[in-house]
């Protein structure tokens, strides 16, 4: 079929639907009759009586001459409006006259740049231990940071190593899309100057990273793992890659993702669990979170919806931090759901995702939903004035239960909650459904949905959904926020709680790490715990993820696959 072929098809079933649901909201006729004339109307350009005469007889109907007039002028309206939208053409980036605020159930939430909690206070940064410089696979951006300031390694060097490695383990674990060598030893070769000039940008400064390749960068392809965008390149360079820049981070490669953020399977293959590389990496931050796990990178970038960040994170045994909705913008990243997708850094170390956050977050005239609110890093906390949830009547699995007990070892106020469970979150996450199949409508009413995992069903599907209960969803949406408030009215954060769905729907931030070992005799890897704050909270989350790392000491173990 061609091009052309499958993009009539795709539009004619789209008017089909429009007509099934015109005729059904004006009442005429049978459903056996609506199917039938929504037949007629998708292969005409205009319906007339005679067609919908042809929609009777299918039906085994008979209207009046006033009910056929109606039916007519209906479907004829459906065809006006949809013409007139059709010729107004959008780019993928177009934000929707709407948008989501995890505000709206929490009043007073907003923060000054001077607010944060009592417990909290700044921290000198951990002492820096110097390493060999010729073997920096493992290596916390601190500890690379002194190596460089000291002279026993250049961010030129630093680069090449790190892009030789990724392309020496990407032939197992499969996690690079795109080498951005010629950008990567530009820049490093500013950083180099710089830093012998005393020009010091921070502790990112010559630190390599890589950028989940729905990340927009200049001169380079990002194509979302999807094979219909293999060959897009944009013509501007995300937001957080720019803020990334500033601190002098030198940018080394272009990291896979399933395809149009799903899983861990692109047009390339998938993924690896650098742990276990017969096992998927899982996703959708699939080479994020392995190349960081193989020690083939300090740092990436990955990208949350509906567990992206979290779920590859705790597949390969790193620390990720999924922030609140809003704190870090999303301009020139790949939408898919405007009201849920998240920007976050994924890291071997909590004060390495400190370090990235601190770099990243904040308002963005260019992403409407994007705020600025307190943080600082590092910090500390006393922890006997932090109140940690413990989840009642919900499964918690051994790695939450060690860092239950760590947390009350180490002097936490432990208190039991509970969270909503009246309000179907898979359910009102169809609003994501719903939104990426308005994101990708064209390569869906073209057919060209081939090599996108189980998004072709999802986006045909969601063309059912009515408006309606679109916006029921969302209305259930702000009553999980308010009843998520109340969870934080009680506890500063909490341990665990199988809340996937439920916080990427009120926008709240959760951090992954490892905190105990598998016992498996096969392929022993690191089991992650995860903690979820009140929105905004990330610095006590990282700060009592920082003292669990210190507690569960495992941060030094390395993947060795048979």
């Amino acid at each position: 079929m061609s091009a052309e072929s499958q993009q009539s098809s795709g539009e004619s079933a789209t008017t089909r639907r429009r007509v099934l649901s015109t005729l059904a909201a004006v009442g005429i006729g049978s459903v056996a009759f609506q199917r039938a004339a929504a037949v007629q109307a998708e292969t005409s350009s205009a319906a007339t009586v005679e067609s919908i005469k042809n929609a009777e007889w299918i039906s085994g109907i008979t209207l009046s001459d006033e009910q056929r007039e109606t039916a007519v002028n209906a479907i004829n309206g459906v065809f006006s409006k949809r013409d007139q939208m059709r010729a107004v053409k959008v780019r993928y980036d177009t934000l929707p006259a709407i948008r989501f605020d995890p505000e709206i159930g929490v009043p007073g939430i907003q923060q000054s740049s001077l607010d944060h909690p009592d417990y909290l206070s700044s921290a000198g940064a951990p002492a820096a231990i110097a390493e060999n410089a010729d073997d920096v696979s493992f290596l916390t951006i601190r500890q690379l940071g002194k190596l460089l300031r000291d002279g026993k390694l250049t961010a030129v060097e630093l680069a090449k190593q790190t892009i030789d490695r990724l392309r020496v383990a990407n032939e197992s674990l499969n996690c690079v899309v795109n080498f951005t060598e010629e950008l990567a030893l530009k820049q490093a070769a500013v950083a180099d100057r710089e830093l012998s000039e005393g020009k010091d940008r921070g502790p990112l400064h010559g630190i390599p990273w890589g950028a989940k390749d729905l990340i927009a960068v200049k001169g380079y392809p990002t194509t979302w793992g999807a094979p219909q965008f293999q060959n897009q390149v944009l013509p501007r360079t995300a937001t957080v890659a720019k803020k990334l820049e500033q601190a002098g981070t030198v940018l080394v490669a272009k990291m896979s993702l399933g395809a149009l953020a799903m899983g861990d399977k692109w047009f390339g293959g998938q993924t690896r669990n650098p742990w276990n590389p017969q096992q998927g990496s899982s996703g959708s931050s699939a080479g994020s979170a392995s190349a960081v796990a193989a020690g083939l990178l300090p740092f990436a970038l990955g990208s949350e919806t509906l567990g992206s960040i979290v779920s590859p994170c705790k597949r390969c045994g790193v620390t990720g931090l999924r922030p609140t909705f809003g704190r870090v913008s999303r301009k020139d990243c790949m939408a898919l759901s405007w009201t849920m997708d998240k920007i976050g850094p994924i890291a071997r170390s909590v004060d390495d995702c400190g370090i990235v956050f601190n770099a990243i977050h904040g308002a963005d005239d260019g992403d409407p939903t994007s705020v600025s609110r307190w943080f600082n890093w590092p910090m500390k906390l006393d922890l006997s004035q932090v109140k940690i949830g413990r989840i009642e009547g919900r499964r918690t699995s051994t790695a939450d239960e060690a860092t239950l007990a760590f947390l009350e070892e180490l002097g936490a106020d432990i208190v039991p909650i509970a969270l909503p469970s009246e309000f179907p979150e898979w359910a009102i996450s169809i609003m994501l459904d719903v939104e990426a199949a308005t994101v990708f409508h064209d390569i869906t009413a073209a057919n060209n949905t081939e090599g996108l995992n189980q998004w072709p069903d999802i986006f045909r599907k969601s063309h059912f959904l009515p408006a309606i209960d679109y916006l029921h969803a969302s209305r259930l949406r702000t009553r999980l926020i308010e009843h998520m408030a109340d969870v934080f009215q009680q506890v500063d954060l909490y341990v665990g709680g199988d809340d996937l769905g439920t916080c990427n729907l009120t926008g709240h931030p959760t951090i992954v790490l490892p905190t105990v070992m598998s016992d498996s005799k096969s392929h022993a890897q690191p089991i992650c715990s995860t903690l979820t704050s009140q929105l905004y909270n990330e610095a006590t989350l990282l700060a009592v993820a920082n003292l669990l790392e210190s507690r569960a000491g495992i941060s030094e173990i390395r993947p060795s696959p048979e």
